[in-house]
């Protein structure tokens, strides 16, 4: 077991959280209309699966990026 390929894989870890994190709040910004957690408080289905999406839209294309 090599401790650098693990390093390596908990930083891409952290890259890809703090990534996933910085384009939720960019989306967040670029809808101020709408207020995702006021929203999911409330119970709307709709968004948390909107919101779902986005996470697995962004995971994709960072998951990409980082390979």
């Amino acid at each position: 077991m090599e401790w650098s390929i693990i390093g390596i894989n908990f930083l891409y870890a952290t890259l890809g959280v703090v990534l996933m994190f910085v384009a939720y709040r960019v989306i967040d910004r670029l809808t101020p209309e709408v207020n995702f957690a006021d929203e999911l408080r409330k119970g709307n289905t709709a968004v948390a699966i909107f919101i779902a999406a986005i996470f697995l839209a962004i995971a994709i294309v960072i998951g990409g990026a980082l390979n």
